[in-house]
């Protein structure tokens, strides 16, 4: 089956840092954004430029450092917004107005407090006047998922012909399943008349725990752009994994025959900058990049895959920039902490091993797990053990006349 190209939108420095504890300065943006180059995105997401001095001057020195990935910036459907956006990604060497308004009518009504006819009065205009900075002009139908489907079709046919090169319909709260929203994308590129005119984006919320699968899913129904975040941050639950949507076309080819610019050995690595920079850990059991991805602690997992990691490793961890890791613990097994102990350079007899393995297990019901120190210890003082218990070797009698 042949592969098709999936667009990476990567919107870490703009909905991902506008997230509660994920705030980054200026330096601190830059410093990702360059790291997300070195990862192969498509586009990165430098800001939301009307939102301070600040995101304008991060926005402005993203666009002038970046080179390859597409920088983008969001502007709401208002003329401030729009002209501040653009005037902040001058210096890009590629350039993209994301601009948006909310098109559900609980978000019109409640709000906006504009009618229908406003909305698309909005989007035009916006639209139009982005397309006077740049012809790469991204247009979102804010809450789309929620929206009703014969004003949703009519304001993505207005957007298209606007000038919009790509049509974004976010499930901004993270409400639907993945059959519905395939079926979602299904009737809207079916019924708008120019839908082949611009690329279809899904960008994802994470509130159900949906964001990474309902994006594959916009994917199958004919999406090509997805729209995620370093380790999935963002508003609220967050948004769409970065790492988990690539590393899934890159397992299950068979199902999602999708090809990315994505360089995924820079994965690890890219997350652990993150990190650094926001002081906010992943959570241990995180797919890909939680340091318990390829960590190993039950015996028969770590019999497994000394014998043959593909027994419960479904991807190799190099891939991802890490190692597997045989984690030593009260359910690990010999082979495990025989082979912790080779690699810490101790040859152990089947008497020596028996009994290091029985203080590791009775050290890790104390203190959950062990280190290298720790085995390093027991093998020590096993070893001076035995020494001591050894019977003293006979001296030599001395020869007679």
């Amino acid at each position: 089956m042949a592969s098709e190209r999936l667009i990476i939108f990567d919107t870490t420095l703009r909905d991902g840092e506008q997230s509660p504890g994920f705030s980054m300065n200026t330096d601190e943006k830059l410093t990702l954004a360059r790291q997300l180059a070195a990862l192969g995105v498509d586009i990165i997401e430098a800001g939301f430029p009307i939102a301070s001095d600040d995101d304008a001057h991060a926005v402005k020195l993203v666009a002038g450092e970046i080179r390859g990935p597409v920088v983008a910036a969001l502007a709401r459907c208002s003329p401030a917004d729009i002209e501040r956006a653009g005037e902040s990604l001058k210096p890009a060497e590629r350039a993209r107005i994301h601009t948006f308004i909310a098109t559900s009518d609980l978000h019109l009504e409640r709000k906006l407090r504009i009618t229908r006819e406003q909305c698309l009065a909005a989007l035009t205009a916006g639209v139009r006047q982005a397309r006077g900075y740049t012809d790469d002009v991204e247009f979102s139908a804010e809450d789309a998922t929620r929206t009703d489907m014969d004003f949703l079709c009519q304001v993505v046919e207005t957007a298209i012909d606007a000038g919009a090169t790509t049509v974004n319909l976010p499930d901004t709260v993270g409400y639907c399943t993945p059959e519905e929203i395939g079926e979602f994308f299904s009737a809207v590129r079916a019924r708008v008349p120019n839908a082949d005119r611009a690329v279809f984006s899904a960008h994802c919320h994470d509130d159900l725990g949906l964001a990474v699968a309902n994006s594959l899913a916009a994917v199958q129904a004919g999406v090509r752009q997805v729209e995620c975040t370093i380790n999935g941050i963002g508003e609220r639950a967050g948004n769409a994994s970065l790492e988990e949507l690539v590393m899934a076309t890159r397992v299950r080819r068979d199902r999602l025959p999708y090809e990315t610019t994505v360089r995924t050995a820079e994965l690890f690595r890219t997350s652990q900058l993150l990190t650094t920079l926001t002081n906010e850990p992943v959570q241990a059991n995180k797919a890909i990049v939680g340091r318990n991805a390829f960590a190993h602690e039950a015996g028969i997992h770590q019999d497994g895959v000394i014998k043959d990691r593909r027994t419960y490793e479904i991807m190799r961890p190099e891939d991802i920039g890490v190692e597997s890791t045989l984690v030593l613990g009260k359910h690990s097994g010999r082979h495990a902490v025989k082979r912790r102990c080779e690699q810490l350079g101790f040859e152990l007899s089947r008497y020596e091993l028996d009994r290091v393995y029985r203080a590791v297990i009775e050290l890790a019901d104390r203190q959950k797990q062990i280190d290298d120190g720790d085995v390093a210890a027991i093998v020590e003082r096993i070893r001076t053990e035995q020494d001591a218990a050894a019977p003293a070797r006979p001296e030599a009698a001395a020869p007679t006349a």
